[in-house]
């Protein structure tokens, strides 16, 4: 009898214990909790202190269609001055910038901030799309203070590529072709000037199109069946100033082939790529000949490889993601103009 009372004692000693320790347990994680809280809700104390007095703090107000990215990761030669970057928009009243993607905005004023914008505050707009697939500018009017876009005047310059300077001379080994023509097409409209184009370059030459409602193609595979061919029609889906994109950059010189262009002027692609690199539509009179010039470019390959001379000197830059964008956004601000709004962003944006 005596020896149940012990175990019995025991026991009750034991689930003491237990519960002493659970409720030291409960205590710390509840400070912890209450700590961790504190941080989230009211970041300047722990965040800023990190920060030099040179810093930024910039708010992404959306992310960009959604796309989330690391924040606060600048690879070099962007990573000097530095900015902290978040998205969270507790820190709105601290920004020294916000920056506004367009088309997460632009379907209605009320996506903008409904409360008052700090004093001093850059109010940025980011727009990657030209200004036919870019609706509502207008109640951006007197709004925004920077403009950052593929546009070489924009405040904020972030094109969709660029060509890099080789150190050295550097031999360029061009892919081995199998075919001639390409195109990759996801936005068939029947009326646009690319597809017209098309339409009638198509009865002189073969020309294989991948996308939907064509050949079907992977999108990892893209580069890979690309390369086979000679020619890619780097067709913009419309004509604006410095408006060159990824067709360009990702799909062609990525690849190894050489673009035919249809977007700005001749003039506005020598901006930015040499002369020798790419073929103009504009500079043949028709779709027809246009088609003969490539037909003899695939009989002369002394004179087609001449469209890679290029490459000896320079190296495309054709991967450029949300981050290195945003990244380029804190080196601009740093050296931002003095504090002004524009008047009319449609009037310039055209």
């Amino acid at each position: 009898m005596k020896a149940e009372q012990q175990s019995k004692s025991y026991q009750q000693y034991f689930i003491i214990f237990i519960l002493q320790v659970f409720v030291v347990f409960l205590i710390f994680n509840y400070s912890t909790f209450n700590k961790d809280s504190t941080i989230v809700s009211d970041c300047s104390t722990s965040l800023l202190s990190s920060q030099t007095e040179a810093d930024l703090i910039v708010l992404l107000w959306t992310w960009p269609f959604g796309s989330r990215f690391p924040l606060n990761q600048c690879a070099k030669p962007f990573n000097d001055p530095r900015c902290f970057m978040t998205a969270n928009r507790t820190w709105y009243n601290r920004a020294n910038a916000v920056i506004f993607h367009h088309r997460d905005v632009c379907s209605s004023k009320t996506q903008m901030p409904q409360i008052p914008r700090p004093e001093g505050q850059y109010w940025v707009w980011f727009n990657l799309e030209s200004p036919s697939h870019s609706p509502n500018l207008g109640f951006m009017d007197n709004l925004i203070n920077l403009t950052m876009s593929y546009r070489s005047d924009s405040d904020i310059f972030t094109p969709y590529g660029w060509l890099q300077k080789n150190d050295l001379v550097h031999n360029f080994t061009i892919p081995k072709k199998s075919k001639l023509v390409s195109w990759v097409v996801s936005n068939w409209n029947p009326h646009s000037k690319r597809v017209q184009f098309y339409e009638e370059m198509k009865k002189h030459i073969t020309i294989d199109v991948y996308g939907q409602f064509h050949l079907p193609l992977a999108r990892q595979d893209i580069h890979t069946a690309i390369s086979k061919y000679k020619f890619y029609l780097s067709f913009e889906n419309s004509l604006h100033k410095d408006y060159i994109t990824e067709k360009l950059w990702k799909n062609a010189f990525k690849s190894g082939t050489v673009p035919i262009v249809l977007g700005s002027t001749r003039e506005n692609y020598e901006r930015f790529i040499p002369s020798d690199s790419f073929i103009h539509v504009d500079d043949f009179p028709s779709p027809k000949e246009l088609a003969d010039y490539l037909l003899d470019l695939d009989k002369n390959n002394q004179k087609y490889e001449q469209y890679f001379n290029w490459r000896s000197k320079l190296w495309p830059v054709a991967e450029v993601d949300w981050n290195i964008n945003y990244c380029k956004a804190c080196i601009a601000l740093h050296k931002a103009p003095s504090y002004r709004s524009l008047p009319s962003l449609s009037k310039w944006y055209t």
